[in-house]
């Protein structure tokens, strides 16, 4: 754990995964003006550490994120003339912080995960849910609008329509809808999860550092990008990979027959 962290737990392997918990159980992991304050910084701390190859986020307790804590808002008071202007907040801010980061980012979802607790789950790569794990966008039950990238990333993961439909209902989607619909990547029973979550992140913490990077880049690029431009930034990303020693391993180690030893160089 960091010292320096009041809501967070970092729990790190020696397999290159990195877990940050989101460490207010008895509010269900909801947010307050510290925990927004926390998570960006050891987010940046993760995308830093080059023995970080994977990095885990989920939540203490019952759930994974309720979103917002009402009792203790982490919205900014809006004294200073820098808080009035701010126009990303610590939605925002949790949102690029996770998309921002080079490394595969692994959404552990059990319980709750709510308004920005769902966003937050949303801006990972990959979503890995309990079978007892339940998500809603939750804004319209207290009147608001979504935030945290919501509005965003539902349509393009499951289509206008659908995600329309769980925006406006603000509905309950227990696990086994999210992996129909693709909110999920893949489903585990509760008791086995944590395990299940541990042997996926090893695994994917074996893959090519630098070529994962480099993926992960053109995955987001492409939701904005045509494809004759696209297929340019494809050939600038292969030609930087073909220059690292990854590559050569990778072909040596398929010569031999053996799983190659990806080092990120």
């Amino acid at each position: 754990m960091n010292a320096d962290f009041q809501h967070l737990l970092v729990v790190d392997t020696d397999r290159g995964v990195r877990t940050i918990i989101l460490n207010r159980p008895e509010r269900l992991n909801a947010v307050n003006a510290r925990l927004a304050a926390e998570f960006p910084r050891a987010m940046a701390d993760a995308a830093a550490d080059d023995a970080v190859r994977v990095v885990v986020i989920a939540g203490a307790g019952r759930a994974f994120c309720s979103g917002l804590d009402l009792q203790d808002p982490a919205r900014p008071s809006g004294d200073t003339r820098g808080e009035r202007l701010d126009d990303l907040a610590w939605v925002g801010r949790w949102v690029l912080a996770v998309t921002g980061c080079d490394k595969p980012v692994v959404a552990a979802v059990h319980g709750a995960a709510a308004g920005a607790g769902l966003g937050l789950a949303l801006a990972c790569d990959i979503r890995l849910l309990s079978s007892s794990a339940k998500l809603t966008t939750g804004y319209v039950r207290r009147g608001l609008s979504p935030d945290a990238g919501v509005s965003w990333m539902l349509p393009r993961l499951i289509g206008q329509s659908r995600a329309a439909e769980l925006i406006l209902t603000a509905r309950d989607v227990d696990a086994r809808e999210a992996l129909a619909i693709g909110l999920a990547t893949h489903v585990y029973d509760d008791d086995p999860f944590p395990d299940e979550v541990a042997a996926y992140a090893d695994s994917l913490a074996r893959g090519a550092p630098i070529a994962m990077a480099l993926a992960k880049r053109l995955i987001h690029q492409s939701a904005d990008t045509p494809l004759v431009p696209h297929l340019r930034n494809e050939l600038t990303s292969i030609k930087q990979a073909f220059q690292t020693r990854d590559v050569a391993e990778a072909m040596q180690a398929f010569v031999q027959k053996r799983s190659p030893t990806f080092r990120g160089e």
